[in-house]
């Protein structure tokens, strides 16, 4: 498909999340035609096009019945994705998927299910892995730079305030499936997860903080975590932790960390920081901001949604799979699913496959 044949999509949900995603199509205006824009909430609709001058529509079924329309942006809440990816699929439109899959891990796997039992392109919006720094790492650990990985740490210490939680359904387990794992650490752990893979076994715990009760003056029946601790076991010997909260004020960058035979790297937020036994020292990035680690969840650039975007364009012009498809973050889903598993029981967990 040229330029000169622009593709033809529309997208579902216009809320928080919607931002980046309009910018990114407002940039690849030569290859896509926006179809439409829908929301469910007329208020919404209206401030979207104001803000984006994007079409809206003020039915679902005026996208999902275009037989022009070839891709749809789903970028609604969690608890929606299956029943909503079910119909486009029922539809025949290829999805963009704003992560999680679900909000349940049978829901996320029923999305991942319908869109290949239609032969139709899903792809996720885990767009960390399509950052420099992280493109740059995965180089350097597929040419064995690092020489084997001994140990590892992924850190998420984000901030969240009360106004975020105050938002209907945000926090709660019915909506959002799951709290800062699911919700706010999945990037970094995708990231992780395509960098070294699975583990093998995981343990851990996982907490409410006070943080988020009454005393502390916020009752917003919050029943996900906002707390994580634990480890990670490879089959290789390989050891690693997680640590993972949105109560860490102001909120810090994401940080990864991998030590090897050969050196280490800490990645944080945009920035890569390599140092080799040889002496050699690599540096990739800016220095580590927030992105969108603070009260603000969407203080970051676009510019990582368009790549995924043009990405998931790609895959579908050329006929091949998006790089993180629906199977690639089931990985990640898994992971969250044997941390929370573990956390809940107590027990070690055994990772598995997705």
């Amino acid at each position: 498909m040229t330029n000169e044949a622009r593709r033809r999509v529309g997208v579902i949900g216009l809320g928080m999340a919607s931002a980046p995603h309009a910018q990114s199509l407002i940039d690849l205006a030569d290859r896509v035609e926006v179809a439409g824009c829908f929301s469910p909430s007329a208020e919404r609709r209206a401030a979207f096009a104001a803000r984006h001058g994007l079409p809206v529509v003020d039915r679902l079924e005026a996208l999902l019945e275009d037989p022009a329309l070839s891709a749809v942006l789903l970028l609604t809440p969690p608890d929606t994705h299956a029943d909503l990816v079910a119909r486009c699929a029922a539809a025949g439109k290829h999805v963009l998927l704003e992560k999680p899959l679900d909000a349940t891990p049978e829901g996320a796997r029923a999305v991942v299910a319908a869109m290949e039992t239609a032969g139709l392109t899903l792809g996720v919006m885990l767009q960390h892995r399509f950052r420099a720094s992280v493109e740059r790492l995965a180089g350097l650990m597929r040419d064995g730079v690092l020489g084997r990985p001994l140990t590892a740490a992924v850190s998420v210490r984000w901030w969240r305030d009360a106004a975020y939680y105050a938002q209907p359904g945000r926090g709660k387990k019915a909506r959002d499936g799951g709290g800062v794992l699911l919700t706010q650490a999945i990037h970094t752990l995708d990231a992780f997860v395509s960098l070294l893979g699975l583990p093998d076994q995981v343990a851990g715990f996982a907490a409410t903080s006070v943080l988020r009760s009454p005393e502390m003056g916020m009752d917003t029946g919050m029943d996900t975590e906002d707390v994580v601790a634990a480890a990670l076991r490879y089959g290789n010997g390989l050891l690693a932790t997680v640590d993972a909260t949105t109560a860490a004020y102001p909120g810090y960058p994401e940080r990864i960390e991998i030590a090897g035979t050969e050196g280490s790297a800490v990645l944080a937020g945009d920035r890569l920081e390599v140092q080799l036994v040889t002496g050699e020292r690599i540096v990739e990035g800016q220095d580590g901001a927030t992105l969108g680690g603070g009260a603000d969840p969407m203080a970051f650039s676009h510019q990582h949604h368009r790549a995924v975007l043009s990405d998931f364009l790609d895959a579908l012009d050329q006929g091949r799979r998006p790089r993180v498809d629906g199977r690639e973050a089931l990985k990640v889903h898994r992971l969250i699913e044997a941390l929370l598993e573990a956390a809940g029981s107590g027990r070690i967990v055994e990772v598995g496959t997705p």
